[in-house]
This record gives structure tokens, sequence and C-alpha cells, in this order.
């Protein structure tokens, strides 16, 4: 992303300058410089370190076990169908972070896949199609302000938040992820290199045979998960084995995760309206989501202070330690924005635009974004910088070809949703199979037929809603 900034900077100055090299290195600083002092950029960036230490608060706080231990205690993980479904539910549930649901969902249910006899990989692809399909869907997280980041800077005739509201019922990809999901919790059912898995796994059925394969899983998760840490792809993963274990924190009290995200959610919903002037679908996504998350952090760091657990210096200590988490995060939130300011300078949309008008036929142009978004995605492993790639040429194409905006952006969303959730190098697929004890290519190949069918019907879906619309 950022060789794709410099070249971008270099042939804007090999216009002006015999020295185009020196001068676009200038420019590549100088655009980072004028991302930086944006408002709109300052408070998506602050947004996402701030998000950091909440969530290690949250994590820190055991609430999270806790909360879903009831659930267990409730006798809610008493069959197949109801383990899947607790697993579900949890990364459902989480939906403000796409690695904390899947590390969460993951951890606290692989032993109860192991005693159902379902295989790890089924529960790799259940919390993996459930974490970013939700959270581009739910959109009260940082998704949903990232996003609004991007489109704030374009007149389309609506407000930012109509257009990404209006994105859901056409996120086809990331709806038909979540009904396969349920499919397979539901109907008990998988299909492809994963039922062959389920079918040798299930083939054990004495209670030795099912010890001893116990004792293999444990011992291929703590190898597997040595091999994943040393797989050079992914920059985003826990380092090791031993990362993954400190985040199981002993249970306590529900409340600890129940109340910050409810109160983010309550908040965010509050300065929409607030910021809105009464309405909520013209309020500031950006402004909202910064103030939302601040109101949680301190409602939970007096929560936890008040509980006698944690000292003043130990939070402190905690909320950095989870800011300095998301900092590879921030870098390419930064990069991203950098990218898509510098291709808006350079015409790339514009350029596309004319392109497309004139070679390809209308209902073809949705469709085509989708493949790109899943092209881009799956190569580079970042469902963001696929957004910052192609907002801004899909932008241009909305206000030249008349296209309706919250589709078009559908597509781009979906396409990058497609290709970091089947990329063998996105942090999403990596984190999902750590946090199953599956290996990354079972992973990778198991839930990749799956990933194929659901492109290939919403690309349909995209080709018959442009046939409809246009």
């Amino acid at each position: 992303m950022l060789a794709a900034v410099f070249t971008s900077e270099f042939l804007l100055a090999l216009a002006e300058h015999n020295n185009a090299v020196f001068y676009g290195g200038i420019g590549l600083i100088e655009r980072v410089v004028s991302v930086v002092i944006s408002p709109g950029n300052a408070r998506i960036l602050i947004f996402s370190l701030l998000i950091g230490a909440l969530l290690a608060y949250v994590r820190n706080s055991g609430g999270v076990t806790a909360t879903v231990e009831k659930l267990v205690n409730k006798g809610i993980a008493k069959s197949r169908r109801q383990v899947g479904s607790l697993t579900m539910f949890t990364g459902v549930v989480i939906f403000i972070e796409s690695n904390l649901s899947v590390l969460t969902a993951g951890i606290l249910s692989r032993d109860l896949f192991d005693k159902f006899k379902m295989s790890r990989a089924r529960l790799a692809f259940i919390i993996d199609s459930t974490s970013a399909p939700v959270c581009i869907l739910i959109l009260l997280n940082g998704w949903g302000a990232y996003i609004l980041a991007l489109l704030s800077n374009y007149d389309l005739g609506q407000s930012s938040v109509s257009i990404l509201w209006g994105t859901i019922a056409f996120n086809f990809y990331a709806i038909i992820a979540l009904l396969m999901v349920m499919y397979t919790v539901f109907f008990d059912k998988v299909h492809g290199p994963l039922r062959k898995l389920e079918l040798s796994q299930q083939s054990i059925s004495t209670s030795t045979s099912y010890t001893k394969t116990s004792t293999v899983n444990n011992s291929v998760l703590t190898q597997e998960d040595n091999n994943v840490s040393q797989n050079s792809h992914s920059t985003n993963q826990p380092a090791n084995n031993d990362n993954l274990t400190e985040s199981i924190v002993a249970p306590t009290k529900a409340r600890f995760m129940i109340i910050p995200l409810l109160t983010m959610v309550l908040s965010m919903f509050f300065f929409m309206y607030w910021t809105g002037n009464g309405d909520i679908t013209q309020g500031s996504g950006g402004k909202s989501v910064l103030y939302a998350t601040c109101v949680a952090l301190v409602v939970t760091y007096y929560l936890l202070f008040f509980s006698k657990r944690y000292r003043h210096d130990e939070l402190v200590s905690v909320g950095f330690s989870g800011i300095a988490e998301l900092l590879p995060l921030v870098t390419i939130v930064l990069l991203s924005l950098t990218l898509g300011a510098s291709l808006k300078d350079l015409g790339t949309g514009i350029f596309i635009s004319g392109v497309v008008g004139d070679y390809l036929p209308l209902v073809l142009v949705v469709p085509m974004l989708f493949i790109a978004g899943a092209v881009i995605s799956f190569s580079t492993g970042t469902s963001w910088g696929t957004f910052a790639i192609l907002i801004p040429i899909g932008v241009p194409l909305i206000q030249s070809l008349g296209l309706p905006p919250s589709l078009v952006i559908a597509a781009i969303l979906g396409g990058g949703i497609f290709g970091d959730h089947c990329s063998p190098i996105s942090d999403t697929t990596c984190v999902s199979a750590i946090a199953s004890g599956c290996d990354l290519l079972e992973h990778v190949q198991t839930q990749l037929p799956y990933a194929l069918f659901g492109g290939a019907v919403t690309l349909c879906a995209y080709i018959l809603a442009s046939v409809v619309m246009l």
C-alpha cells in the first residue's frame, strides 16, 4: 500500500518535475500529513486507537468468558446444533471487532466441538464466516466509521450515512455467508473437503480412540499455532500460542462485557441523533463512533476501577497495551486514507469510469466491481485496503453513469469481504485457524468451496439487481 501511494505521487510529480522520484517521496510525506490534519480522518484514526484500549479492558476483565459461561451453564450446549448455535451467537454478539469475535468464539467452543466430534475446520469455517460479514452488516463499529470516512469526501446527492445503511440490503455476499453458516448449524450438514474431514473424524467410535484423538488434536494445535506464527504473510495475528493462551481470562462478571457494549451501541445511536439534529440518518458517523467509544471507555474504566480488580496504574497499562496492539491496523487505515486521497487527485476514478462507460455494458459495471474487489482483497489479504482502492473508483461511476450509490458501494464491500474471507494471507483467516486449533491451509481448503459458491451466487445477484434497477 505504501508502494501504491508512492507510485501515485510519482505519477503526479512526473508532470511537473524532472526529478519525479525525489518529489514523489516528498509528495508521499505531505499527503500523509494532509490526511492526518483532516478532521474526519483524524477522528477515525483516534477512534481506531481508542477501540484497542476498550477491547483490552473488556478482554482482560473476564467479562467475555463470563458471558459465554452463563450461556453454557443454562443448558444451551447439549447437542451439535446447540453448540454450533452458541458459537454463531457468540460471533454475532461480538460484532464490534472481527478478530475479537473469532478469538472469543473459537477458543470457547473448540472443546465443545471435540466433545461432539465436529472438526476444528468446521469451527474455523463458522467463526470466520460469521465475523467479517456480521461486522459489515451491523456497521455500529470501526468498519462503519471507516467506510463513512472514505465516503465523506464525495457529494453523491445524499448523506454518507443513508448510503451506508442502504448497502445492508445489497451486501449479498455477507448475507449469503451468514446463511451458509446457519445452514451448517441448523441442518448439521457440511459438504466438499469439509465433509470428508468430518467423516474421517466421526469414524472414530470408541471412547479410548476419542481420548487419543483429543490428545493428538491438542498436540497438533500447539504445533499448528507455532507454524502459523511463523507464517510471514500474516501481520496482525497473535505471535504465538502463548499470546493466545494469555487472551483466555478467568470468568468474572458478565456485566464487564455487556455494559461496555451496550454503552457503546446506545451512545452511538444517541450521538447519531444529536449530530443529525434529531434525524439519525443525517448524523455524523465519524463523530458519533468516536464520541461513543470515548463514553464506553470511560464507563468501562470506572466499572473496573470500582470493582477493585485493577488499580489506576494497571488500567492505564492495560489501555496502552490495547492501543499498541492496534497500531498495525491504524497504520493500514492511515495508508488507506492516504491512497484514496492520492488516487482522487490522480483522477484514477474518472479515467476508469470513462473506460468502463465506453467499453462495458451498464448492467455489468456493478458485478465487475464485485469481482475487482474480490481479486484485490484475495491477493492482498485486506478488505479495508480494498475499500480504499475501489471506493474512489466507484464514486465517479455513480456520478457519471447515474448508478444507485448503495448498490455500487455494497458490491465493493462484498468483494472486499469475499477476498478477506478466504485469502490465506488474511489476518482474520489466520486468527480463525489459530483460535479453532485448525491448520491454516486446511481451513482455507475446506472453506474455499463455500466462499466460491457464495461468490458465484452473489455475482448472479448483482447482475439481476443491475438488470432490475438500471
